[in-house]
């Protein structure tokens, strides 16, 4: 196949393409110039005519998916699948490679690509598909190490903060004997450090759990708005202490059940709602509402805080990512929460997004799909 710049006409002969330039005829130096490029790339490349056969495969593909060029040229895309190492790609791209998807697959049993396919066009005509392949297996390699020593040591430290939690518990009752005023305050002050240590072991194991892809167990059929309810109600002190005023605007027609990881499902909603009351000044107000969306329940939760300056917006579900401004007004925190949010709902199938202006206030939005089934939640995305 010829692959050189188009410079006037084009001709197609036998399956491949020809560019020829302003004389009518094929610019030889152009085309061994990008020849020459696309022989060298580091990643796998695969080029599908109009009809959806493969017309060009880089020796980097040839290598990935341990194939010879003489075997698969000239064959469609469902054909492919009579080879091993492309039966992956295939059922990512389907019979049909239109439009543009990008997407993780895995060949052979530790080799994981990041599959790019893009649509190749002419005035505003398909004449083909790109497809990039990248080999991943070393990134996640690292990233599943990492992982594993956040795990591991995550619950190593989990036995000594559990017995200082409650050894200082048990002195701050009492049982231990009478402390003085002073003593209680200090014992107070390594108590509540403490606490902070266990939340973010706790956040640490939840974002293994999420790039293991094991964070989802219990998935149950429950009212979302009760789920919303028991969260909201653990805050009432605070709420009350900061004056805010709380509102819980329930659907009007009702909420359908949908399946839930219950507890899963309490965390991302705690975190949503504990930044909208911590963010939120005295005398301000957050707000929760909950609708039938479509095929889908969609939760808003409002606040009137502090907002989320234009430039760190892109970023605010990142893990460990926390706001200049946030930082100036509060020292704690991890910056896991919106991360540790977004996966849970992204797990559940559903979206989350948001709304925000600086120094007004910013609106989360989020959904979960409403599935008629049970089995047919469990079965298709979850085993």
């Amino acid at each position: 196949m010829f692959w050189t710049k188009k410079k006037n006409n084009e001709e197609k002969k036998g399956g491949q393409i020809f560019f020829l330039n302003n004389k009518g005829v094929p610019d030889r130096e152009d085309e061994k110039q990008i020849l020459a490029v696309i022989n060298n790339l580091v990643d796998g490349l695969l080029v599908f005519d109009q009809e959806n056969r493969l017309s060009l495969i880089n020796p980097k593909a040839e290598k990935i998916l341990e194939v010879e060029r003489k075997q698969v040229i000239g064959r469609k895309l469902f054909e492919l699948n009579a080879f091993v190492n492309f039966q992956p790609l295939v059922s990512v791209l389907g019979t049909e490679t239109e439009g543009v998807l990008k997407k993780e697959v895995k060949i052979k049993k530790f080799v994981v690509l990041e599959l790019s396919s893009m649509p190749m066009m002419v005035d505003r005509q398909r004449i083909g598909t790109l497809v990039i392949l990248r080999d991943v297996t070393r990134e996640k390699l690292v990233e599943a190490m990492k992982s594993e020593f956040v795990t591991l040591a995550a619950h190593q430290l989990r036995t000594p903060t559990s017995a200082i939690k409650w050894s200082l518990r048990m002195m701050l009752d009492g049982d231990l004997g009478a402390i003085s005023g002073p003593q209680k305050e200090v014992i107070e002050k390594a108590y509540n450090t403490n606490e902070k240590v266990i939340h973010l072991i706790n956040d640490l194991l939840d974002v293994a759990r999420l790039e293991e892809g094991k964070l989802l167990s219990r998935m149950t059929l429950v009212n979302i708005e009760d789920v919303i309810q028991q969260v909201a109600d653990r805050y009432s002190e605070d709420i009350a202490r900061k004056r805010i005023k709380f509102v819980f605007q329930r659907s009007k027609e009702g909420l359908p059940e949908v399946m839930l990881d219950v507890e899963k499902m309490k965390i991302a909603i705690d975190n949503l709602i504990d930044n909208a009351i911590r963010y939120t000044l005295p005398g301000g107000r957050v707000k929760v509402v909950t609708a039938v969306a479509g095929d889908e329940i969609e939760v808003q939760i409002q606040d009137t805080g502090m907002g989320i300056p234009e430039k760190d917006q892109s970023k605010i579900f990142s893990k460990f990512f926390r706001s200049e401004k946030v930082m100036k007004v509060e020292t704690e925190g991890t910056g896991l929460g919106l991360f540790i949010a977004k996966n849970i709902v992204e797990l559940h199938g559903g979206r989350i997004w948001f709304e925000s202006v600086e120094n007004e206030g910013t609106i989360f939005h989020f959904t979960i799909p409403i599935r008629e089934k049970f089995g047919e939640f469990i079965t298709k995305e979850f085993y």
